[in-house]
């Protein structure tokens, strides 16, 4: 059996419900990360769109999936998410639909992130908000960061660049 397991095959909706599959971030650097408004972390918002600027160029993109898993610290509907993380924090990178990231409801992306029976590479399920997966050129999971650390942090930085 060819096991080569990537995050290409998966369906994820945008904020407003069109649908994208992840093979068009074929040939990208990314970082998923579990995004929720009202937590500690949410300035994080801001250094993942900094991260995005530094890199982008490069081949780099950012992906957040706004999750209530976490002390309901989502609380906003998806016309509220999008407006919450452009106008506050100048989010440009895309925002998909809130989704589940823990528990046997969890998206099927997360899921596959979390679980290395499925993924190949890692176990890594999120505690809490802002937990980041870093997927290489070819859609293999390689790494992942606790909410703490920061996406301004060189740990981040040098692993993406070792990436593009």
């Amino acid at each position: 059996m060819n096991f080569n397991p990537t995050i290409y095959p998966f369906k994820v909706k945008f904020l407003g419900g069109k649908e994208q599959i992840l093979s068009a971030y074929a040939n990208k650097v990314l970082l998923i990360v579990n995004t929720a408004s009202g937590c500690g972390f949410t300035p994080q918002l801001k250094e993942l769109q900094e991260l995005r600027n530094e890199f982008s160029a490069e081949g780099f993109e950012i992906l957040g999936f706004p999750s209530n898993d976490f002390g309901n610290q989502e609380p906003l509907n998806e016309n509220e998410i999008g407006h919450f993380c452009e106008v506050n924090y100048g989010v440009q990178f895309p925002i998909f639909e809130k989704v589940m990231v823990r528990g046997e409801a969890a998206h099927p992306l997360f899921k596959f992130l979390r679980d290395k029976e499925l993924n190949g590479h890692l176990n890594s399920t999120p505690r809490w908000n802002f937990h980041k997966y870093l997927i290489n050129r070819q859609g293999e999971v390689v790494d992942y960061f606790y909410s703490f650390t920061k996406p301004s942090s060189s740990k981040i930085k040098k692993k993406i660049q070792r990436l593009l």
